[in-house]
């Protein structure tokens, strides 16, 4: 888990991420998930519960990419239950929780809006 110094360390990541969302974050949307995904996992005990979630996560983002931009709703669905598994279950610090919480209502709005058939 990150500690009051680890904010300032990974300051540059957590800036970065605000810029790539800014103006039209939908071209690399999937990607950029997988990017929040990788960094939370980066600061997680490996072996542990927290490490599996995160796994099952990339793979269902994995699913999902393959469709190639025809997203099948099931698996957009199945996306968005795992993201929510890490976020109830897995031990993140207040940060990186609030970016995978925009993540899921990020995804959701893809949903909601007809971003799959």
């Amino acid at each position: 888990m990150h500690g009051a110094r680890d904010y300032d360390r990974d300051g540059g990541w957590y800036r970065q991420r605000e810029e790539a969302f800014r103006g039209d974050w939908h071209q690399r949307f999937f990607d950029r998930v997988r990017d929040d995904i990788e960094h939370v996992q980066s600061s997680t005990f490996p072996g542990s519960g927290d490490q599996y979630r995160l796994a099952r996560t990339k793979q269902e983002l994995n699913d999902l990419q393959r469709a190639s931009g025809n997203f099948v709703r099931r698996d957009l669905d199945d996306v968005i239950a795992a993201v929510e598994r890490v976020v109830a279950d897995n031990r993140l610090n207040p940060r990186d929780r609030d970016i995978l919480n925009d993540d899921l209502n990020r995804l959701r709005q893809f949903r909601d809006r007809g971003g799959w058939r």
